[in-house]
């Protein structure tokens, strides 16, 4: 036991490094969200005590932090319907506390009201949430000098300021989601790469790796949909990020290519896993994988270097005349050739979104 005390330290040092390293990183894309907030809070809070005469004005600085918060889906729209929740509990609290007062089973009607009506407003549980939340608050405090509606007025000024602040103090991280893409990418060239080495060895097990790796693309397809969605609702009306709307269309076409070739990648990666069981070494194949994870590589790096779609084409365009089974040599059997088709759909399209026309495309691949 004494001998794997070492090895137990090393692993606890590793895991701490590694805890750490994701704390930081989490800090990181946490700064421009609290940046907006500290802001958001600050003008909310200046602009009802001392515009407004407010002196408790508690109310919009909750709002404003329930409204932005750390979600990185930052469009304006879940901002509003954040607001519009918070502000219909405020006033079915204020409503039934002039109407019987406080206590504790009018602060059980205010909740299961707000609730209630919540609910039947918007179909997003949050809203429900932010309702019950702001209605408590005013259930259990006491009025303020300007009466009970004064806390209308508070949440009316934090959802503006939040709105506001979401426009004028964009959140970069959310506005360039370059992480999500450069991620996917990377899991696709690896998906590939382990087709090509699982045809390479006839290894049955390379092939299931490669196929987990396929599997695990979708929620980054989604979140980096969500990311983009967002951005492009917040460049919409933000004046910093007009300059940013032809980058945000360039990604969108990207994230639509990418959606493609993921789904390629799958069937691929499905269809050969079954191949391989024989454990028969097909390198002609594997060369063919090779070339192909170069080109998503290079489809990969589009946004940030216009060449390299330029490149991923030309790369595409010689892969394509290989693309018949009688070139590929080893293919003979009816399996290897359907293999060679999935692969030639993956190609068609990467061309296509090359700037190739569907004929042009279709020219370049060999007739079967």
């Amino acid at each position: 036991m004494r001998g794997d005390d070492p090895l137990r330290r090393l692993e606890r040092r590793v895991r701490r490094q590694v805890d750490a390293r994701r704390a930081f990183r989490r800090l990181l894309r946490s700064l421009p969200a609290i940046a907006q907030i500290v802001a958001g809070v600050v003008v909310a809070y200046a602009f009802a005590r001392e515009v407004l005469g407010h002196e408790l004005p508690i109310v919009a600085v909750t709002v404003t932090i329930s409204a932005l918060g750390f979600a990185r889906d930052a469009r304006p729209r879940r901002v509003l319907e954040t607001v519009v929740g918070i502000l219909v509990g405020i006033v079915v609290a204020a409503l039934i506390v002039l109407a019987v007062g406080r206590g504790v089973w009018q602060l059980a009607l205010i909740l299961a009201l707000a609730l209630i009506v919540a609910r039947l407003v918007s179909p997003s549980a949050g809203f429900a949430v932010a309702a019950a939340v702001q209605s408590m608050l005013v259930a259990v405090l006491p009025d303020p000098e300007g009466g009970v509606f004064e806390r209308a007025i508070d949440g009316l000024v934090g959802g503006v300021v939040a709105l506001l602040v979401t426009a004028l103090i964009p959140r970069w991280d959310v506005v360039r989601a370059r992480g999500e893409s450069r991620a996917l990418f990377s899991l696709l060239v690896e998906s590939l790469s382990g087709v090509a080495e699982a045809l390479r060895r006839g290894d049955a097990g390379a092939a299931e790796l490669a196929l987990t790796r396929s599997r695990r693309t979708q929620p980054l397809i989604d979140e980096w949909r969500a990311l983009l969605e967002s951005a492009r609702a917040v460049a919409a009306y933000s004046p910093w990020l007009r300059r940013g709307r032809a980058r945000l269309a360039a990604e969108g076409e990207l994230l639509e290519a990418a959606d493609l070739v993921t789904r390629h990648v799958r069937s691929i990666a499905r269809r050969v896993e079954i191949l391989v069981r024989d454990g028969l070494d097909r390198p002609g194949l594997a060369q063919l994988f090779d070339e192909a994870s170069v080109i998503v590589r290079a489809l990969g790096r589009s946004v940030e270097s216009p060449s390299a779609r330029d490149r991923a084409r030309v790369l595409g365009l010689a892969l394509s005349g290989e693309l018949a089974p009688d070139r590929v040599p080893g293919a003979v059997r009816v399996p290897d050739q359907v293999v060679v088709v999935l692969l030639r759909s993956l190609v068609f399209d990467t061309l296509i979104v090359c700037g190739l026309t569907r004929a042009e495309a279709r020219q370049a691949l060999p007739p079967l």
